[in-house]
């Protein structure tokens, strides 16, 4: 994994990550991608397999791949799992110059603050 991109998951969302990929076909290998969002900048979609892209995060069994012209945005976030009866998500975690959308699956890094503005 490049050096200075360190998007986190944490235990629950690589629980997640790896049902997910294993129920595709793909144990281990999942990608994420930033789309446009709706309430914030960036929202992130999580599909199973390599689908090209660079690592960026690896946990319990799992690596998640990325666009490489998207890892820098990843950088200092924390991609969770969160669970209920009703169903559940991914969400991601702020850092320090980031605003996520109250859902919690979209973001935004804040100009002047943080490691990327884009």
């Amino acid at each position: 994994m490049p050096r200075g991109h360190s998007l986190l998951i944490t235990t629950a969302a690589a629980a997640e990550l790896s049902r997910q990929a294993a129920v595709a076909g793909t144990p281990g290998l999942m990608h994420l991608d930033l789309l446009e969002g709706s309430c914030e900048r960036w929202a992130i979609r999580l599909r199973p397999g390599h689908l090209a892209g660079t690592p960026v995060a690896r946990a319990d069994g799992v690596t998640l791949h990325a666009p490489p012209e998207q890892t820098a945005l990843l950088a200092g976030l924390q991609l969770d799992y969160k669970g209920d009866l009703s169903g559940g998500g991914f969400l991601v975690r702020a850092a320090e110059g980031v605003v996520t959308c109250p859902c919690g699956a979209a973001f935004s890094r804040v100009p002047g603050r943080g490691t990327t503005t884009q």
